[in-house]
């Protein structure tokens, strides 16, 4: 490092302008660079593009964020009209959360909890106090890791297939719990 300290500006200013005349001639001779805005050449002999068949495909339907929200702020809203502090969360079809919101007064605990029932009624497409039932029969369905078994998610289905769900939690009971989040579902269909 102590010879680079040395340089002089002159020879800086020499230095990158070898570089730029090396890049520039590297272009002229036959270098290519790659980029997102231009597909790159095909090699001779080989498609460069090839259609999917139709049938191969599938369409989804997504819950999209302006929806998301419309949701949870209704059961948000459903809930304090009864003086319950609650966290809803909302989650698309993959069970990412798309939107989340923890009332005023709500518990630590019931923003996760929300989030994980919302991801365990889309991953089953079936509200949580129905799946709390299923336990009885397949115990091990509670050690699937991001599910809560306990009422308080619904799906959100378009055409019977799930696109959402909606988690509710920090009400006194599982079925308040339910009830503001069925009250969340119904304002995607208002």
């Amino acid at each position: 490092m102590k010879h680079l300290k040395n340089i002089t500006g002159r020879t800086r200013l020499a230095v990158a302008g070898a570089v730029l005349v090396a890049t520039a001639a590297g272009t002229t001779l036959g270098a290519v660079s790659a980029s997102a805005s231009s597909p790159a050449p095909a090699a001779s002999g080989t498609a460069a593009h090839k259609d999917v068949p139709r049938g191969d495909l599938t369409v989804s339907t997504h819950l999209g964020v302006d929806g998301a929200a419309r949701a949870a702020q209704a059961a948000l809203d459903a809930a304090e009209k009864e003086n319950q502090h609650v966290s809803v969360a909302v989650v698309d079809r993959d069970g990412n959360t798309v939107v989340t919101l923890r009332g005023d007064g709500s518990g630590p605990q019931s923003y996760e909890s929300a989030a994980k029932k919302a991801y365990t009624a889309v991953s089953w497409s079936a509200p949580t106090s129905e799946l709390v039932k299923r336990l009885e029969q397949t115990p091990q369905l509670k050690d699937i890791p991001g599910t809560l078994f306990l009422a308080g998610g619904v799906p959100v289905t378009v055409k019977g297939t799930p696109v959402a769900g909606i988690g509710v939690a920090g009400a006194p009971s599982g079925d308040l719990d339910e009830k503001f989040a069925r009250a969340g579902a119904a304002a995607l269909t208002e």
